[in-house]
């Protein structure tokens, strides 16, 4: 942690009526923006000044965390005020939190800066890169929750850094105005206590005085010891309403004089409406507007089921695709007769080398080799893409859960040539985001039916059909692997070859110890729309290289937790999670005849993640009984949170890996809806257990690195019990094939 305590700068502001707000400053050339003036329409209400960017002190003494990020389950909204408040040594219970706007000057730049400058800088230099970082976050309109930045970016360098300058503000407005030194003040439950004297003091008295001064620019950070709401678990400040039903999703809003609208769109990505015949549609009941949107067709009525109804009667004739002819099984021989290609031609794309593996592949006695294949995947969020809007006068607002709201405010801008200050995002809850909501289609579908009935409000819901045939999906993709084994048993050389890389870069990359590696791919585009999907690249890439090891583990003749462990020499933190995750499942005792174990691991989004699966094979089909789970975050914030966080995401990788497949036929997609794309339910999930280690290393993130161990670990538990290797998801395509093992 205490390679945090030089990231700070911070700006102070203006200070009217009774509140006050401090927040992180921005660098704009070497000197600290003073961004007050233009945030403060934005924040701040008519008893609340704007000083900067991120807390607010009200008249009432509370203090507001405001938020640059989307709450859709992963807990942020409490998270990261946690970490503001515990540095300000705030009175959680006066803590509130408020979302930031969809607005320019709140674009995410710590996100940005952490991905490529993580380490410590000096005070000049970090000013100068916050103020490009902005610049560069607004030119991009990013203002993103995903990729697990939240805690690790906006928390660190961030909330911390905010929270930690406001309490230097208002001790030194105290001291000042006391007459004492500031080393005899000190900051308590939102009061600034000074002993000697018995003088306390809510931090609103200081508010004005602080706000006069410009805050430091890197203020003394907390190390752990000295936490008193990090660390803990705390109750998440969405709960409440979402268990009560106060909670407000996009699919909640309701507006005065409001229609409904639905949209079908073309079947096969790339396709455009040629004609449409909607005479039918139209002497429906209810029925009020047929609307061609290019690329799809909405109908607008009084409600979503005349909506509904009436699309269904509508012909509509779309323009011819090559993509017609293309089916799953055609596109996977595509894959493969490129990677052949690339490799005949000499034209992989290198992603990582080391040593001279194919030199030893060919001089190798024993070689194993191995090709796997995973499909398409939707996000399947439980609450479909909407979105309210409405055009009155030249203003366009709209109201839908998303996870870039500037990005989505400056896409309908850019769309529907209107000016972005008269396009007003309201973001609210989202039920489910998984990267399927930082994409802005819903919300232009929405804007352009509002458009084509201005000064009504237009709710558009997707049907649970078209949320699946028109998503944006995780990539299906084929992997292929070669390997030589030494005398002892261990790998000499490593090859891998994959079709299409995305991010991040790190995800076909491995943690274990062999000298010779060459992983490399090649570009096999589909017409199929890609889109991120929590771990994005981790998601299938942590199972062909942990099934791939596994499989060597076999042919060496080594227990697979002990051949890992052999392999793990230069990774202590991994063989730390390892060793844990094996305690905790009682790694190799006697199973039921039938069962099986398996173990994987993977190191994704700055947290390191083992899993054990035990899995009863007796019925022919995989049942999962137990999950075992390690997690190494470098430091959990909420723990409770990390630990919902890692069972969200092992239920996510296990409903992929028994039962996710996206496919194709005439080049649309076949899947409809639950019953064809099934989920893990709670009668058939397993018992989870998990356990944190706080490595107390840089901190990393918690909402996607459950994910991508857990297919591993699932498919070798069912070579355990079967010794049947499956090498193609989703494992279901195999039920009832399985041979159960005399012994296990």
């Amino acid at each position: 942690m205490g390679k945090w305590t030089r990231r700070g700068f911070i700006t102070a502001g203006v200070l009217t009526g009774g509140g006050m707000i401090l927040g992180v400053g921005l660098g704009v050339a070497v000197r600290p923006g003073h961004r007050a003036p233009k945030l403060a329409p934005l924040v701040a209400k008519d008893d609340e000044v704007l000083v900067n960017a991120w807390v607010k002190i009200l008249p009432d003494n509370t203090v507001t965390a405001i938020v640059p990020h989307c709450e859709m389950g992963q807990g942020v909204h409490t998270s990261l005020p946690m970490m503001l408040a515990d540095e300000m040594d705030a009175d959680w219970g006066k803590v509130a939190m408020e979302q930031a706007p969809a607005h320019e000057e709140y674009a995410n730049f710590h996100m940005a800066r952490s991905h490529l400058f993580p380490g410590k800088v000096p005070g000049l230099v970090q000013d100068t890169l916050d103020g490009a970082f902005l610049k560069l976050t607004q030119s991009l309109s990013l203002q993103t929750t995903g990729g697990s930045f939240s805690v690790r970016a906006t928390g660190t360098l961030g909330m911390r850094v905010a929270g930690a300058a406001a309490r230097e503000m208002l001790i030194g407005a105290a001291a000042r105005q006391w007459g004492v030194a500031t080393t005899e003040l000190r900051a308590e439950n939102s009061h600034i206590y000074h002993d000697a004297s018995g003088r306390i003091e809510p931090f609103i008295t200081f508010a004005a005085a602080a706000a006069e001064n410009k805050p430091p620019s890197q203020p003394k950070l907390k190390e752990p010891s000295q936490f008193k709401l990090m660390g803990r678990n705390i109750a998440r400040i969405d709960i409440p309403a979402k268990v009560n039903g106060t909670a407000g999703f996009g699919i909640d809003v309701d507006l005065p004089g409001m229609k409904y609208a639905t949209v079908k769109a073309a079947p096969v990505f790339g396709s455009k409406v040629v004609s449409i015949d909607s005479k039918e549609a139209e002497k429906l009941p209810g029925v009020i507007k047929v609307v061609n949107l290019e690329d799809s067709v909405g109908v607008i009525a009084e409600g979503y089921w005349q909506a509904k109804k009436a699309l269904d009667k509508i012909t509509v004739k779309y323009s011819p695709s090559d993509a017609y002819s293309l089916d799953q099984e055609s596109m996977f021989e595509r894959f493969g007769q490129d990677m052949d290609k690339a490799t005949a031609n000499q034209e992989e794309k290198v992603d990582f080398t080391t040593g001279d593996s194919r030199v030893v592949l060919a001089a190798a006695e024993t070689v194993i080799e191995a090709e796997y294949r995973v499909p398409f995947l939707a996000h399947a969020t439980m609450e479909p893409m909407n979105c309210t809007a409405w055009m009155h006068g030249d203003q366009l607002e709209f109201w839908a859960g998303m996870q870039n709201p500037l990005g989505a405010r400056d896409a309908v801008a850019n769309e529907l040539n209107l000016q972005k200050h008269k396009v007003t995002a309201h973001n609210v809850y989202l039920g489910g985001g998984f990267g399927r909501r930082a994409r802005p289609d819903y919300p232009l579908q929405a804007a352009k039916l509002a458009m084509a009935l201005p000064g009504v409000p237009i709710k558009m819901i997707w049907s649970r059909e078209e949320d699946t045939q028109q998503d944006f999906y995780r990539q299906a993709v084929m992997s292929r692997f070669r390997a030589s084994l030494a005398p002892s048993g261990l790998p000499e050389a490593w090859e891998n070859q994959f079709v299409d890389k995305h991010e991040p870069v790190e995800a076909p990359y491995i943690p274990y110890a062999i000298n010779n590696q060459y992983i490399h791919y090649t570009d096999s585009p589909t017409h199929v729309r890609f889109g991120a999907w929590r771990s994005v690249d981790h998601s299938h890439h942590g199972f062909f290289t942990e099934s791939f090891i596994d499989e060597l583990a076999f042919a060496a003749q080594v227990d697979p937790y002990e051949y890992r462990r052999k392999l793990l020499v230069n990774e202590p933190r991994l063989m730390k999670v390892l060793e844990k995750a094996a305690e905790i499942s009682r790694w190799g005792r006697k199973l039921p005849k039938g069962w099986g174990q398996g173990i994987a691991l993977q190191q994704s989004f700055g947290t390191l993640v083992a899993q054990v699966v035990e899995v009863d094979m007796t019925q022919g089909s995989p049942r999962v009984d137990r999950v075992f789970c390690t997690v190494d975050p470098g430091f959990a914030v909420n723990p409770d949170g990390m630990i919902a966080q890692m069972e969200s995401g092992i239920i996510f990788g296990l409903t992929a890996a028994l039962y996710g497949e996206i496919s194709l036929e005439k080049g649309a997609v076949v899947q409809s809806n639950f019953h064809d794309y099934p989920m893990v339910r709670m009668n058939t999930a397993p018992k989870i257990t998990v356990s944190i280690i706080n490595s107390m290393e840089a901190i990393g993130g918690a909402g996607e690195p459950g994910t991508p161990a857990v297919a591993p670990a699932l498919t070798n538990a069912i070579f355990a019990a079967t010794g049947k290797r499956i090498r193609e998801l989703p494992v279901s395509k195999f039920d009832n094939r399985y041979d159960i093992k005399t012994s296990s």
